[in-house]
């Protein structure tokens, strides 16, 4: 019974947000026919921040999915779990995604859900990028998510990151506490922890910091081969999950304790401070695309990609369903 009440309040929440964009297109869902399957998998991996796809499932259900799982992950894997079949849809960095359609991993890029996850942390004597130079900057391996984006950041202000950083690879959060690191890439609910215990301070924080405030960190991601197949079903989790991602920035209070409760994240302190600092409502009004052509430039420029923007854009994104979903979500 009490799981039963979770779902009707989450449910009555989903429907009291409509004035955040949760306003179902009821005669657009039935004139567009059912889902082609009635099955969906997503990659779980760990980040409170993929918040939308953890409180979706009461609203793939009202899809038309009747089979709805979860694939466990580390963070890394899930591009090219997703490539390999092994799930159908899954979040990813931009600028993974960007490695992974250049290295030929059939993925599609369907949108972006949010904007700002990624904190640079670093020693209080660090007070700005330019303060890298010489110091000891931790990543979990050369090439991560987190090697790139510290890599261009610290491009961004003019240092020569193969030369002015030196690389620590390990447990980074553990490495920076025991203070064998200067710097690392932080996401929630690392941040959070660290502030609370009063260890190091933001350098730069991507949902404030220009230029990377203007654009996307995490993208829906899905195999490509469903995409092509099933047309219907993959607008049909889309928009459960920008829907999703409008009650995070509608009511992140009551989306945090979705999650707490869910086990999706462990404390319910932290989650509510990184919901509301996520801008979750940026996916009507920013240029998806021109995140993909953001990173993919910059990655070029860096070495880590062979492909031109454009070739990344054509290869491996698709935007139909979301300028539909745009049209239809309408706040």
């Amino acid at each position: 019974m009490a799981l039963i009440q979770t779902r009707r309040e989450f449910l009555t929440t989903l429907s009291l947000a409509s004035a955040a964009g949760f306003a179902g297109a009821l005669p657009l869902q039935a004139a567009e026919g059912p889902p082609e399957i009635t099955s969906v998998r997503f990659v779980r991996i760990p980040g409170d921040c993929l918040a939308p796809e953890y409180l979706a499932e009461e609203l793939l259900r009202s899809e038309g999915f009747t089979d709805i799982r979860y694939v466990e992950k580390p963070g890394n894997a899930a591009p090219e779990s997703i490539a390999r079949g092994e799930a159908d849809f899954g979040f990813d960095f931009a600028p993974d995604s960007v490695a992974m359609i250049d290295r030929g991993v059939a993925i599609t890029v369907l949108s972006g859900v949010h904007v700002g996850c990624i904190e640079l942390l670093a020693s209080e004597s660090i007070r700005s990028v330019r303060d890298l130079k010489g110091k000891r900057v931790g990543i979990p391996g050369f090439g991560n998510s987190s090697h790139v984006h510290i890599t261009l950041m610290a491009a961004e202000v003019g240092l020569d990151p193969s030369r002015d950083i030196d690389w620590v690879v390990g447990s980074e959060k553990q490495l920076f506490i025991d203070r064998k690191i200067d710097a690392f890439i932080g996401v929630s609910p690392d941040p959070q922890e660290l502030r609370a215990r009063r260890i190091g301070h933001v350098l730069l924080k991507t949902a404030v910091d220009r230029p990377w405030s203007q654009y996307f960190c995490c993208m829906l991601i899905a195999n490509r081969e469903f995409v092509r197949g099933h047309p219907i079903a993959t607008k049909r989790v889309m928009r459960t999950i920008l829907k999703a991602a409008d009650f995070c920035a509608a009511d992140p209070a009551r989306a945090a304790r979705r999650l707490v409760d869910g086990g999706f994240a462990p404390r319910y302190d932290y989650a509510p401070q990184m919901l509301s600092e996520l801008p979750y409502d940026k996916w009507r009004e920013y240029d998806h695309e021109d995140t993909i052509r953001f990173y993919a430039l910059r990655m070029r420029e860096a070495g880590f990609i062979k492909s031109s923007p454009q070739k990344i854009i054509t290869d491996g994104t698709d935007w139909r369903f979301l300028n539909e979903l745009k049209r239809e979500l309408k706040a």
